[in-house]
């Protein structure tokens, strides 16, 4: 990578960007261990700001435990859950929301630190405040999708899981976009062919569909149904797929319907990413393509691997940080494509 000779703290800025897009790629598979081992729904109030501290001593987790034993997961799914079992899912929540600080923290204190140092190009400013706003909204969207599973039903709203999944990777994304603007130039100087460009920027918006696909199956659970492949239940086309009226309803709400978009975008995705490095074979930029074919093909075999299996926790987790890394390559070629050195 080329420091861009517009900008002298270019590197630092782009690094500086990387890791924190790091830490949120570690977030997002930490969400989706917490929502995999059922963790989500153990911390039963936000604290911003003390819940960072955890219970200190046996009397505190005593009064976690009691409040999270009030909760309709509790008395509906978990009731005689021990202490020790309750530390279990406990942690992993936990985990997942000092993470959410911690991210804030590294992204806000170090940006302070460039702009009182005359670092940061003012044109930048709005981009990278606007991206801190992002971060604020982000905590917020996550304890709404919280408290809809705390209500009548112990189960959060997979609307609401995955415009929390939807808006992290916006954040995730951005950061890598901007870390790679500075480490490589934000200037278009060889731009790719149309066809080329085209198909890059279809990766990017097809496999960003698919994890929202993805963040219904996991807010439905329909990993756990139908799990054969290459059919489901012995049919192409399964029965069910029109079981709720209107009939819009069933790509959201239906997990039989909801499994077989999410099987049929996997096809889709592939089919994109193929016809992408064909394009790239005859450009300068190939390399970056080969990155996207290669992944795609082990995210293919942890998807089926995860379905037959039905979703143990370690497999789904891959599928989910396969999802990312696919995700990161194809923003890193469209990138490459659009503003090639």
């Amino acid at each position: 990578m080329n420091q861009n000779s517009q900008y002298p703290h270019s590197l630092v800025l782009g690094w500086w960007l990387l890791g924190c897009a790091a830490v949120v790629y570690l977030m997002i598979v930490v969400g989706g261990v917490t929502r995999l081992t059922q963790s989500g729904l153990s911390m039963v109030e936000w604290e911003p700001i003390m819940g960072i501290i955890p219970p200190l001593n046996h009397a505190e987790w005593m009064a976690v435990f009691e409040k999270y034993r009030q909760s309709p997961e509790y008395l509906k799914i978990n009731a005689g859950m021990s202490l020790e079992a309750f530390k279990g899912i406990f942690y992993w929540e936990y985990g997942h929301r000092v993470l959410g600080r911690v991210i804030g923290l590294i992204y806000f204190l170090p940006l302070l630190f460039f702009i009182v140092r005359g670092m940061v190009p003012r044109e930048w400013f709005a981009r990278l405040f606007g991206l801190f706003i992002l971060g604020g909204l982000q905590g917020l969207m996550g304890w709404y999708m919280v408290k809809s599973g705390l209500m009548d039903v112990p189960h959060v709203s997979q609307y609401r899981l995955t415009a929390h999944l939807g808006l992290a990777l916006v954040i995730f994304a951005c950061m890598i976009w901007f870390a790679l603007d500075f480490l490589r130039g934000e200037r278009r100087r060889n731009r790719a062919s149309s066809p080329y460009l085209l198909s890059t920027a279809m990766v990017v918006s097809v496999v960003f569909i698919m994890m929202l696909s993805g963040g219904f199956v996991a807010g439905t659970k329909a990993g756990f149904i139908m799990n054969t492949f290459p059919k489901m239940n012995g049919a192409w086309v399964p029965s069910g797929l029109f079981a709720i009226e209107p009939a819009w309803r069933n790509v959201f709400e239906n997990p039989v319907a909801i499994q077989f978009v999410h099987r049929s975008l996997a096809f889709v995705v592939a089919g994109v990413v193929v016809w992408s490095f064909v394009k790239s074979r005859t450009q300068a930029f190939a390399t970056a393509n080969h990155w996207v074919l290669l992944i795609v093909l082990v995210q293919v075999c942890l998807g089926i691997s995860a379905l037959v299996m039905r979703v143990p926790v370690w497999l789904g987790v891959l599928h989910q940080a396969g999802a990312v890394a696919l995700f990161t390559a194809a923003l890193y070629s469209a990138h490459v494509a659009r503003k090639a050195q």
